[in-house]
């Protein structure tokens, strides 16, 4: 049997455009001889869906367009796609994560997701209700393991997937003990750094207990914050990977169960994958919103703005971007020049705007209300605020999409400025540290040949500019000192003594820095939707209240008390 995995790039919503990507590829994949072809999960709705699921029309018009594709699939070609169904029975959520097997124009199958992922980014409890069976497939002779998406994600494994987050059902397990061929995931997992590895070790330990080939056809593409990779792949009986797709574009596999097969092995590279998938990022909510005519970006002749700015360039041309330099009385020569060589390396469009008389203005309006105290970080934030004005301005007279430029780092501890640099439609590096920062900085001049970021951008000590000699040391410990602690806490949710223990760093510094990450929840909720790529990014898989009073010091102690001899 040949089988095919088709890795496309569904829109939500788009009902009418993901039944045509369904239809095309389900068309190549008949003219390439296969006799079944696979799509990702909830690829007629895109994933996630979330409220959309709410609205009667969708859902009707869902079905109607799973009925439309089970009519048009080539005559003979069995075709397994993902898409919320009606649940049938009187009680629970309203509908089902389904996986259908289609041919001949009609429904010939289905099965229900059994795990229902409710964490970070996930909340499926919210619309789906879990089967409460797992079954065997059986399409013309041969036995599918056929799963979604989190049903292979809690396998028993010495390493355990789910941080925390396991199940008391093993589907896989309950699938093999009923002898498949093979087994079949449709998946919408997405993207995070080192996320390609952990699939790898996670399909090869099922193939090797269940002595079983395994098939995991995944989404591609960015849907506001999140970013699927793709990564479908093909494992024979022993755990050897045999067909890979490309990641971060859409592609098709096809596998012949006959066929001899060898191992296929895709390099990979940490701080490529995260260039990959912030471009697709980009690009994506460029084009899948379909509401701007091009990109802008504020440059400050630093690492951020310029490492965004690339990016942009790279994943909507260099036609489509728009650089601005808003310079004030106290900024260097360098943030003019260097962002003036950044727009002539990368070809896009270049102006030069002076905020001062806005700056002035603001000063001798608010003249009265600050008389009699000493200038400080109020009358800072007002050249962001400015440079804020003026971006958005631009954007809405011209209908740019204006893109944020912050890292993670300075999210975190609020080295921010609300309604300054925090203004935009989307924020690219909200889910990288500045040490990561740096590192794509020089990936993006090693793939471009000639560099496109000038050198003394990456050379030049980083600062807000918005006093004389300012730098960031001068609030911030160094990046690579506050990026260690910030990892640990934010990525890895590890506490204080911990992260003590593990860096070395005094106590103090991890307690000040902690506290200023708790402290700033109501920066960060008022921020841009930031592309995610890594396991914990700010936005909707991070759910920390603003308003709370959390006492570390007195949380610990209670932590350490021993139960017994509280009264």
């Amino acid at each position: 049997m040949k089988i095919a995995l088709a890795q496309i790039n569904p829109t939500i919503g788009d009902l009418e455009g993901n039944r045509k990507k369904i239809l095309r590829d389900a068309r190549r994949a008949e003219e390439r001889g296969a006799d079944l072809v696979v799509f990702p999960e909830l690829c007629v709705t895109g994933y996630p869906p979330e409220d959309l699921l709410e609205n009667s029309f969708f859902r009707k018009a869902t079905q109607r367009t799973v009925d439309r594709i089970a009519q048009h699939v080539p005559a003979g070609l069995g075709v397994i796609i993902g898409a919320p169904v009606p649940n049938p029975d009187a009680y629970g959520k309203p509908l089902h994560n389904a996986a259908l097997l289609l041919e001949d124009g009609q429904v010939r199958d289905r099965v229900y997701k059994t795990l229902l992922p409710t964490y970070d980014i996930f909340d499926e409890h919210r619309h789906f209700e879990a089967a409460d069976a797992r079954s065997i497939v059986e399409w013309r002779g041969v036995r599918l393991g056929l799963h979604v998406c989190e049903d292979m994600w809690n396998v028993h494994h010495p390493a355990g997937y789910q941080n925390g987050h396991r199940y008391e059902c093993d589907p896989v397990a309950e699938l093999g003990a009923h002898d498949p061929d093979l087994f079949i995931n449709i998946s919408a997992s997405p993207f995070s750094i080192g996320k390609h590895a952990t699939r790898d070790d996670l399909v090869e330990h099922i193939c090797r207990r269940h002595e079983r080939p395994f098939l995991l056809c995944n989404q591609v593409g960015a849907n506001t914050e999140i970013i699927y990779d793709g990564d479908s792949r093909i494992h024979a009986a022993d755990g050897t990977q045999v067909e890979c797709a490309a990641s971060f574009e859409e592609d098709l596999l096809l596998w012949d169960t006959d066929a001899p097969t060898e191992a296929c092995v895709t390099p990979r590279s940490e701080i490529g994958d995260l260039h990959d998938a912030l471009v697709l990022g980009i690009r994506d909510y460029y084009e899948k919103t379909g509401i701007f005519d091009k990109a802008l970006v504020g440059l400050s002749g630093g690492i951020d703005s310029a490492v965004t700015c690339a990016l942009a360039t790279e994943a909507l041309g260099p036609e489509r971007v728009v650089g601005v330099t808003m310079p004030s009385e106290i900024s260097s020569e360098g943030s003019v020049t260097d962002s003036q060589q950044l727009a002539e390396n990368l070809g896009i469009e270049f102006k030069e705007i002076p905020i001062k008389p806005a700056v002035d203005a603001f000063d001798e309006m608010l003249a009265d209300a600050f008389a009699g105290t000493a200038p400080g970080v109020a009358e800072e934030n007002i050249q962001s605020r400015a440079r804020g004005v003026t971006l958005m301005a631009l954007s809405n007279k011209f209908g740019h999409l204006l893109l944020s430029t912050g890292n993670k780092s300075e999210m975190a501890v609020g080295y921010v400025t609300l309604y300054g640099d925090t203004n935009g439609g989307v924020a690219v590096l909200s889910d990288v540290l500045k040490t990561r920062v740096y590192r794509l900085a020089r990936h993006i001049n090693e793939r471009a040949g000639p560099p496109a970021i000038p050198q003394n951008t990456i050379d030049k000590p980083p600062s807000a500019e918005l006093k004389e000699g300012q730098k960031d040391t001068d609030t911030l410990p160094p990046y690579d000192v506050l990026d260690a602690i910030l990892e640990r806490y934010i990525e890895k949710k590890k506490e204080l003594g911990t992260i003590v223990a593990e860096t070395g760093l005094d106590e103090a510094l991890v307690r000040d820095v902690l506290r200023q990450v708790d402290q700033n929840e109501y920066k960060r909720r008022q921020a841009p939707p930031g592309l995610r790529v890594t396991e914990k990014a700010f936005g909707v898989g991070r759910r920390i209240p603003i308003v709370k009073k959390w006492d570390r010091e007195v949380g610990e102690a209670l932590a350490a008390e021993d139960p017994v001899s509280r009264p």
